[in-house]
């Protein structure tokens, strides 16, 4: 009997050391696959109020009654949502300072003030490198001097002006990536930027310009995100829903691309 014990305890104790073994190394890979999943954090900034630019509220106010105010914050407030939901959707930690404005109101005032914004050449997605600022081409022609008109297209590039911004939002809220929506465009039907050439198409179209920073405040991607859609539709949260979902969905890819992601 006693044989026929210390034998069972045997067997259990082996059978113990073989589920810890397991559980040590089956634990630490999920671990590490939850911490790499949420690896990254992200600050979603809204575009300025100033810095709104549509073409069809007039429309949308025809067939909501919505004030030119309301319509401005829905979509300033829906593109904050849409990016929110893509980046937790990629497995990223996200605050939306859209989320509580009279919680973040000062810290969003505070991060304005220590921004500048230039017109810079789109940069190309499939070899992207961070904009440079252009030298002006100045040519005296008959006596007069002129400054040379670029037509290539152009995008709102944010410029952090305080080396002091990032790594006190890093401390506060633990982002390690900030990204800025930095103009909102709404283009009606048959609209064209400067560059383009003919009559426009007759759909709609959304522009966002935004730029993308680390921690350590190096630009990872910066451009246009673009998307259209119908000259008919004048719905706020269908344009949202649909539309702005998908210009989110192509930021959160290339910020993916930025940090060497792939999803």
């Amino acid at each position: 009997m006693n044989s026929f014990r210390s034998n069972i305890i045997t067997a259990f104790s082996l059978l113990s050391l073989t589920v810890a073994a397991q559980n040590t190394t089956i634990n630490p890979k999920e671990k590490t696959e939850r911490e790499v999943a949420a690896a990254h954090k992200v600050m979603i900034i809204p575009f300025e109020q100033r810095l709104y630019l549509s073409e069809i509220d007039y429309k949308i106010n025809e067939e909501t009654k919505m004030s030119g105010k309301d319509i401005k914050y829905k979509f300033r407030d829906g593109l904050n949502e849409q990016l929110y939901k893509s980046f937790k959707s990629a497995k990223y930690n996200a605050v939306d300072l859209m989320e509580d404005t009279a919680k973040y109101r000062k810290e969003m005032e505070s991060i304005y003030q220590h921004l500048t914004y230039d017109y810079q050449k789109v940069p190309d997605q499939n070899n992207y490198q961070p904009p440079k600022k252009e030298k002006e081409t100045k040519k005296i022609e008959k006596g007069q001097l002129n400054v040379e008109t670029n037509t290539e297209a152009r995008f709102m590039n944010a410029k952090i002006t305080s080396p002091k911004l990032v790594p006190l939002l890093f401390g506060k809220h633990k982002t390690d990536i900030f990204v800025f929506i930095n103009e909102l465009e709404i283009k009606a039907s048959g609209s064209k930027g400067p560059a383009e050439l003919g009559d426009g198409n007759g759909n709609r179209k959304i522009i966002v310009h935004y730029t993308v920073y680390t921690y350590d405040a190096r630009e990872i991607n910066s451009g246009i995100a673009e998307e259209e859609f119908s000259a008919d539709l004048n719905n706020p949260k269908k344009i949202i829903d649909k539309h702005f979902a998908k210009v989110a969905n192509l930021i959160v890819q290339r910020v993916n691309k930025g940090l060497g992601i792939n999803k």
